[in-house]
């Protein structure tokens, strides 16, 4: 008699801290294209390979529009947030470069080196700010600089206060506020990006004001949490690696190469890397039909050892190819905020432990305050004395 076996729930949960679930070595080894099933009890497709997930993320067969029957969704909430006006991250070309390269000049690797001094003299500000107020009792570091830097660019971004910041527990309050935004810039354009998208997109009728607001939430919102989680992580790893640390303090040079490596090894935004089938294709020796959702696991591609050699140790040192890590997406769709985030993180870490040399933990390691171990990994307070 033949048996069938029911697909294995998703996300898969991490087993502890950090650490990536067990099943994506498994499946990697075994069936490195296979089917789970999500929580509403549908299936899709889950690859776990870099070079299969390389492959899906430049396939246009393959659509990121999450309102198409079978698109897989993680959870109720994506399933309502998939109802929402789209940005041009869940849009199939041609609107997707159409309304990416809207805002791509703002993105651009020159661009953001620009930048570099006022990041730099943001990350100082707040490091001084914590030594002025003292690093006995426990200070909660998430709180006091890694939320702060994050939240800094996000006000840049659209210039309004920190009431964008505030109100983003709230998506429908940012969302008001925004609106207001885009009047207040139809009147008195700035130097900022929706001014931009006032001036060159929205007055020459390219766009309407709706686009404006959702793309200034998108911009606002999009990568704050994944930075936040980033500077926790990366305090973190350095600890648990004091001879890396130790290189890092005396080389603050070795910026880059850390942050190259923590996007690898922690990849913070993991679960967003979905698709749904346009058309049946093969791969992996498995046929996907049409309209069958795909679930590109970047986590697990960061961790194939057939790219990345001894995959699970953490090494700033570690030589690399012309292979690309997984940690801001891959393809068309690859983050464009990737040359802002990579220039907060390296900054951050060249002058976090050169300011507070001392700086330790104010608990054990394995009391540290992870995310829930089906969601994407994360810190969300860590209590430190320097």
């Amino acid at each position: 008699m033949p048996t069938t076996t029911t697909p294995p729930k998703f996300p898969f949960a991490r087993p502890r801290a950090a650490e990536p679930a067990i099943e994506y070595a498994i499946l990697r080894a075994r069936e490195p294209v296979s089917k789970v099933e999500l929580w509403d009890g549908s299936h899709a497709w889950l690859v776990v390979k870099h070079r299969d997930i390389c492959s899906v993320l430049t396939d246009e067969r393959l659509s990121k529009e999450r309102n198409r029957p079978g698109f897989p969704e993680l959870s109720a909430g994506g399933k309502e947030a998939a109802k929402n006006k789209p940005t041009f991250v869940d849009m199939d070309p041609p609107k997707h470069m159409e309304q990416r390269s809207m805002i791509a000049p703002l993105f651009t690797q020159q661009h953001i080196d620009s930048m570099r001094p006022q990041i730099q003299n943001t990350v100082d500000s707040l490091l001084n700010e914590m030594i002025e107020a003292g690093g006995e009792p426990p200070v909660d570091v998430a709180e006091k600089f890694a939320l702060p830097v994050a939240s800094y660019y996000a006000a840049i971004r659209a210039n309004g206060s920190a009431t964008a910041t505030e109100a983003s527990l709230a998506n429908q309050a940012l969302l008001d506020y925004l609106a207001k935004l885009v009047d207040k810039k139809i009147q008195t354009p700035e130097n900022d990006l929706i001014s931009k998208l006032v001036l060159e997109q929205l007055k020459p009728g390219h766009i309407e004001k709706p686009d404006v607001v959702q793309m200034a939430f998108l911009m606002l919102v999009a990568g704050n949490a994944t930075m936040v989680n980033m500077i926790n992580l990366g305090i973190v790893t350095l600890l648990q690696h004091p001879g890396q640390l130790k290189d890092l303090k005396r080389d603050p040079k070795l910026s880059p190469a850390f942050v190259e490596e923590l996007c690898r090894y922690h990849t913070a935004s993991a679960l967003a890397t979905k698709r749904v089938a346009k058309v049946d294709i093969e791969l992996g020796g498995k046929i996907i039909k049409a309209g069958e959702g795909i679930i590109a696991a970047t986590q697990s591609g960061n961790r194939d050892g057939d790219v990345f050699p001894r995959p699970d140790v953490f090494d700033l040192h570690r030589k690399r190819g012309s292979e690309q890590a997984l940690g801001y997406g891959y393809g068309p769709h690859q983050c464009i905020a990737e040359w802002l985030a990579r220039a907060e993180l390296e900054i951050v870490f060249a002058t976090i432990f050169q300011k507070l040399p001392n700086l330790k933990l104010a608990i054990p390691f394995d009391k540290i305050s992870y995310s829930p171990p089906t969601k994407d990994v994360g810190i969300t307070t860590l209590p430190v004395v320097f």
